[in-house]
């Protein structure tokens, strides 16, 4: 219960800081160009930096990495909510802030996985993960309106310091789990412990096909993302077109990890790269043009199949790969995803006009189907037995 109260709350606390910190700096310089600055400030240190916190949480408790990055993005915030308070609001003092919150985020996001892994036993962490999916599905909903509010009614200085109390809770709840004391073992250079993490990679075909998979369908996101509001406020009926597109998925992503833990899956990994395959669909319907009705039909389900990828995901993950590596290897994982989506946000528009957007949507969606089915050749068939044969605890690939 408390890892689940904290990671609620770690997820609530992070889906407030974009729409915080984009109507702060906004309010503050009026300049896009400002916002870009600051955005990419907190993204630039968390790439460069998650092979070290994969490092680091495979070292230590992940319960400690976890409380000292939470304390860190906290008191960021905080330090973020007192300098607009007090009217001063430096584009600088607001890069170098989110930079620091980056570099937490990179050292306790693959403390996360190893934190679950540890204190929930095998048969129930499909249940767990789901139960973490609604919460940050649902803390993406619900975020961006309670910050909005904070902001258009006491300004964006109370919502940065609501979200360094929610960090702090967060930080005190997850502080508080306690994982069994890792064995004594030889303390290895850094370089070794990163060659090691990555020959856990690449010894595992079906993680490495299946991460590069994922990398194609964030890119791809990236697109759909750039591409949908354009298309829907020119051709569509508008932004409400659009909000009911972002609103079907939203309903669709809560939907699949609420049914998830429901469903007979008997071969989790081709579940998984299946439901990435989905995003073709809303692809293929902004290619031709589709109505709204389409598209936001399309995304719903291409969004549940993420509901359905994401726990099963962290589930198949935490089974397979030792958990003395896990956070060397969820990091790799992590920065294919990270790198990949604001890459396709960057590029879409720019691709698009020279390729053109249909074309340019169609050859995604062939790519993103293409490159998550590959990973299912590297699945190995389940043992036999009889029919009706119950599968064991340890999920099957």
């Amino acid at each position: 219960m408390r890892l689940l109260l904290g990671r609620a709350i770690s997820a609530l606390a992070t889906a407030l800081i974009p729409t915080t910190l984009t109507l702060a700096v906004l309010r503050t310089t009026g300049s896009a160009e400002a916002l870009g600055v600051v955005l990419a400030c907190e993204l630039i240190p968390l790439l460069l930096l998650l092979p070290v916190g994969g490092v680091l949480a495979d070292r230590f408790r992940p319960e400690r990495v976890a409380l000292v990055a939470d304390l860190v993005r906290g008191l960021s915030q905080a330090a973020i909510g007192i300098e607009l308070l007090m009217g001063v609001g430096r584009v600088l003092d607001l890069a170098v802030l989110s930079a620091v919150a980056g570099v937490a985020i990179a050292f306790g996001m693959p403390a996360v996985p190893r934190l679950v892994a540890a204190v929930v036993p095998g048969p129930e962490r499909l249940r767990v993960n789901s139960r973490i999916g609604v919460a940050t599905s649902t803390s993406s909903v619900l975020a961006p309106a309670l910050s909005g509010g904070v902001v258009l009614v006491a300004g964006p200085g109370w919502a940065a310091l609501l979200t360094a109390a929610l960090f702090a809770c967060s930080a005190l709840t997850l502080g508080g789990v306690r994982t069994a004391k890792q064995a004594e073992t030889a303390r290895n250079t850094f370089a070794k412990d990163l060659a090691e993490g990555w020959r856990e990679v690449r010894t595992r075909p079906w993680f490495l096909k299946s991460v590069l998979g994922h990398g194609v369908w964030h890119f791809m996101a990236g697109l759909f993302l750039t591409l949908g509001p354009l298309t829907a406020v020119k051709h569509l009926g508008g932004e409400a077109s659009w909000v009911l597109i972002v609103q079907c998925g939203t309903v669709g992503l809560v939907a699949g990890v609420f049914l998830v833990p429901r469903l007979p899956v008997r071969r989790p990994l081709v579940v998984v790269q299946v439901a990435a395959a989905l995003y073709l669909l809303p692809l293929v319907a902004l290619a031709v043009s589709a109505n709204v009705v389409v598209i936001a039909a399309a995304y719903f389900v291409a969004m549940f199949g993420l509901g359905l990828l994401s726990p099963l995901w962290e589930t198949v993950v935490a089974e397979e790969i030792p958990e003395g590596a896990l956070g060397r290897v969820r990091a790799f994982d992590q920065l294919i995803s990270f790198a990949s989506r604001p890459f396709g946000l960057a590029v879409a528009a720019p691709l698009a006009g020279l390729v053109g957007m249909t074309g340019l949507l169609l050859t995604g969606a062939v790519a993103v189907a293409v490159a998550n089915l590959i990973a299912i050749s590297s699945v190995k068939p389940p043992a036999t037995g009889s029919p009706g044969e119950r599968p064991p605890a340890k999920l099957r690939r």
